[in-house]
């Protein structure tokens, strides 16, 4: 058994970035970063960094305490919820289902619900519900069986739409089911400790709780009950989850940009943004793994930089584009944009040194050198080349790309990564010199919804959106 007290192990398992092909040196003048340019914005770094620790010694960034939470709650409940469960559903959204999925899919078998139903792995089948496709959800019904499953919904603010609607989709079927006074074991609910609706109806009801601590965001959350309930009701070890944020988390207090990967991604990409017009970042892990964790990174990148406004009350219209890509997937349907078309991209590259099967490929076919070449070799080999040969295409064309290396994809390794994405989001925020931490887009589009939905008090905003639905039919085409 592995003990990440092991100081030893835990720096042999410490993530590794490599910036050399965004570099100059590399790319040239008009596509790199100038070693110069990174020592320019040193002073900005650090007027930043002294701003990142007030806020969180004043509790402004309560995300970087994760780690040392006590995770014994979660854990009892979890333990609890295995003994009887079947099925375990997550009802969020955004940051309340992302972070779940990616734990989900980088550290439980790729057909780990499949397993659980022939018994080879006994425990919940988990299933995360983000939308609110009405015949999603009528599919996800045909599979439940209810008297054995656990929802979980999630809600920080206690009245997501999207959330309370499935929420109440889910409830009545559960009381149709059980009865309401036996329904309540089978809904956990996590939320404000105090404010919002759910908790009202949770208190209402009679259901367990957990607290989503003050001032974390949906998008910070994921080293919260919000991720860690399933996580652990799948099996997943969050406590080395915690740990390894945590590693991350304490090498993040170095103040040279040099020394300090969060802050140096966060600079890589603003110089490449601002001054080289890499207006996209696209992120391409090489491990089926880590899909979900592209999926989370989009979000924590898109809702965190994405603002109109500056904090002095600019226009500045900040922000990348995050793409989510897979390789090797996705070099059969993107790369040759990436190498031939607008040269307005940096790539993100994470890889894996070591797969848990590196299935090796059968010396079939020897008389057919289109074939014979891969026998011999693994499939974890044929994935790093494949890595390996996209980056050399895009350096040959000036591509700016840099990578990540994990040397296995385990919990650890993982909370090494949110971690240092977070820390290296909210220096962005600094850098760009907006508020990393809202989200005024997304509330505008929620009120729009309301409105439309017949909620009381917003009936002079419907008013404004039906008057801005007239349209001329000369623009609306039909077969």
């Amino acid at each position: 058994m592995i003990t990440y007290k092991n100081k030893v192990w835990k720096e042999e398992m410490s993530i590794r970035l490599d910036v050399n092909h965004v570099m100059a040196k590399f790319m040239g003048e008009e596509h790199g970063v100038f070693d110069g340019e990174i020592e320019s914005l040193m002073p900005e770094a650090r007027d930043i960094h002294h701003q990142i620790k007030e806020k969180r010694d004043s509790g402004d960034l309560p995300f970087m305490d994760l780690p040392n939470q006590s995770v014994s709650e979660i854990l009892e409940m979890a333990k609890g919820i295995r003994r009887w469960c079947d099925y375990f559903v997550v009802l969020g959204i955004g940051g309340s289902a992302l972070g779940n999925t990616a734990l989900h899919e980088a550290l439980q078998h790729p057909y780990y619900n499949e397993l659980s139903k022939t018994g080879r792995h006994r425990a919940p089948r988990i299933y995360v519900l983000d939308n609110v496709d009405p015949d999603q959800l009528a599919a996800l019904m045909d599979v439940l069986d209810l008297k054995k499953t656990c929802f979980n919904v999630i809600t920080k603010s206690g009245g997501t739409a999207e959330t309370m609607a499935n929420f109440l989709v889910c409830q009545e079927a559960m009381i149709k089911a059980l009865g309401r006074e036996n329904h309540a074991d089978h809904i956990v609910v996590t939320t404000d400790k105090t404010k919002g609706n759910l908790m009202r109806v949770a208190e209402r009801e009679g259901y367990r709780c957990l607290v989503i601590p003050d001032g974390v965001g949906g998008r910070f959350s994921v080293l919260t009950p919000v991720g860690l309930l399933s996580a652990a009701v799948s099996g997943v070890n969050v406590r080395e989850l915690l740990a390894g944020a945590s590693f991350m988390e304490r090498h993040c207090h170095k103040v040279r940009i040099w020394e300090n990967p969060a802050y140096m991604n966060a600079v890589i990409h603003f110089i490449l943004d601002t001054k080289r017009k890499k207006h996209i970042s696209v992120m391409m892990p090489y491990a089926h793994a880590l899909r979900g964790f592209a999926d989370w990174y989009r979000q924590l990148w898109a809702e965190s930089l994405g603002k109109r406004s500056s904090l002095d009350g600019h226009e500045v219209h900040a922000g990348q584009t995050p793409i989510n890509a897979l390789g090797a997937t996705d070099q059969h349907s993107q790369i040759q944009l990436y190498v031939e078309g607008p040269n307005d991209k940096v790539i993100t590259f994470i890889n894996v040194e070591k797969y848990k099967v590196p299935m090796e490929i059968p010396k079939s076919y020897p008389e057919m050198e289109g074939l014979s070449y891969l026998g011999g070799h693994s499939l974890q080999g044929l994935i790093q080349a494949e890595q390996k040969g996209t980056a050399y295409a895009l350096i040959q064309n000036h591509r700016p790309n840099l990578s990540i290396t994990l040397k296995e994809v385990n919990p650890f390794t993982l909370g090494q990564l949110f971690m240092m994405y977070e820390i290296q989001t909210v220096f962005s925020g600094g850098l760009y010199r907006i508020n990393p931490l809202d989200q005024p887009g997304v509330e505008q589009g929620k009120v729009a919804a309301y409105a439309l939905m017949g909620r009381q008090g917003y009936e002079e905003t419907k008013a404004e959106i039906e008057q801005a639905e007239a349209l001329d039919d000369k623009y609306i085409l039909g077969c």
